[in-house]
């Protein structure tokens, strides 16, 4: 019985999070250029499993109550993504020298607060992690289960991010070409300010309810 509690955790979580959204593309952009991506995968998890065990501790009601904590959560969200697709823009159009060496020029604090910004400056993340897992856990009759549908979903989150970092680690001596590189920055670019104009349609509409 628990287990078949932990698996429908497990691949709630996996039907969300498969989507192409800003926290991913972050993750494969530092496993792919090695900038302390295991570390970053090591945060994104950490603020999902974080987030999810909120929902799922019933924490989703203040999320759902408190409109104007998501539209402002909204409003920084849509300046940082657009801020940050603008740089792999400007990377893709100016290139970028990529090191695969073992030493990355990236630091520990800096990894840690971009990888922050991506999982925490946008709403969307809460909605799929406290409003939708959390409220689908409360089916469950007890804290009991709703803890072991809570550790399903933070585990496939978990598995998900450092499986992702590692493989673009991998590929990314496919990648040396330059080119190569300035293409990823700019499909990234791309998605990033596509997602922060998305975000600011739906602030837009929140204001508007």
């Amino acid at each position: 019985m628990l287990i078949s509690i932990f698996l429908q955790g497990f691949f709630l979580q996996a039907s969300l999070i498969l989507a192409l959204g800003a926290q991913n593309i972050f993750v494969l952009n530092s496993g792919l250029r090695r900038e302390r991506h295991l570390l970053v995968a090591l945060v994104s998890s950490a603020c999902d499993t974080l987030l999810i065990f909120f929902g799922v501790l019933g924490v989703a009601t203040i999320f759902v109550q408190v409109p104007i904590l998501k539209i402002g959560l909204g409003i920084v969200g849509v300046g940082f993504l657009f801020f940050y697709g603008i740089l792999k823009l400007k990377e893709a159009k100016n290139g970028v020298e990529i090191s695969l060496d073992a030493k990355s020029a990236v630091t520990t604090k800096q990894a840690i607060i971009t990888a922050l910004g991506f999982s925490l400056l946008n709403p969307h993340v809460y909605l799929d992690t406290v409003v939708l897992v959390g409220g689908y856990s409360s089916k469950f009759a007890n804290l009991y289960e709703r803890f072991f549908f809570g550790a399903g979903a933070s585990t496939f989150s978990t598995l998900w991010f450092f499986a992702l970092a590692l493989l673009a680690s991998a590929g990314s001596r496919l990648l040396r070409n330059p080119r190569a590189m300035r293409i990823v920055a700019l499909v990234s670019g791309i998605i990033l300010v596509a997602l922060a104009g998305k975000l600011g349609i739906d602030v837009v509409a929140w204001i508007k309810e």
